[in-house]
């Protein structure tokens, strides 16, 4: 790649999936620039490793849109003034319709083995508790592309970790963590090297070179 992929990346909360890409970004073990970040709260702790990096931040609440389309264009249109190549949520909570200037240029980690434990109210602790309840052996985590629906659009890499006997949510979040901050970082390399390819729901990597082509193709 002769420059590195140009980053927005998504948060509500601590920042910690936007932290681990500047780590990985700093060691260069990820070929990368984080050019924008923008955050859904103004009190969001990950707003401070922006400031910390000098990355340009915006806050965009969802209360101050009547609906999610314009709220939509709110989110993507700083994207778009930025040139970023590809959007990244990282624990960002609000839902979004994908302008079709951002199919498949839009990225989502989800703490789960999608199908299971994902949709809308499925974030954070509340993923780990429900696995525990079911009783479920394995979990791990989801990189997908985002469509316009909760935890849906075609599923790019997962890792798996067990889920064992004594584990607490504190415990099992900790694990499953372990795991995103390498399977992300992997997904967004992937997509620099054009390497994805879209048919239907599955995502194949093609040879280097060639871009990702819509789903329909």
């Amino acid at each position: 790649m002769n420059s590195a992929l140009s980053l927005a990346v998504w948060i509500s909360g601590g920042g910690t999936t936007l932290r681990n890409l500047l780590e990985k970004i700093s060691t260069q073990q990820l070929p990368a620039e984080v050019k924008l970040v923008i955050s859904s709260r103004p009190d969001a702790g990950g707003l401070r490793f922006a400031q910390q990096a000098s990355i340009p931040s915006h806050v965009i609440r969802r209360a101050d849109y009547d609906d999610t389309g314009a709220y939509s264009h709110a989110m993507f249109e700083p994207c778009r003034r930025a040139d970023v190549d590809l959007v990244v949520m990282a624990g960002f909570l609000k839902h979004v319709l994908i302008p079709d200037d951002f199919v498949w240029r839009v990225m989502n980690i989800h703490p789960a083995l999608i199908p299971a434990f994902c949709g809308k109210g499925f974030y954070g602790h509340h993923v780990h508790q429900a696995v525990l309840e079911y009783g479920a052996k394995l979990s791990g985590c989801t990189v997908h592309f985002v469509d316009n629906q909760y935890d849906h659009g075609p599923i790019i890499l997962q890792r798996a970790v067990p889920v064992l006997d004594d584990d607490t949510v504190e415990r099992l979040a900790a694990r499953v963590f372990e795991q995103e901050c390498e399977a992300y970082p992997e997904a967004i390399r992937q997509f620099a090297e054009h390497s994805l390819m879209v048919k239907g729901r599955r995502v194949f990597c093609r040879p280097p070179g060639q871009r990702c082509l819509p789903a329909d193709e």
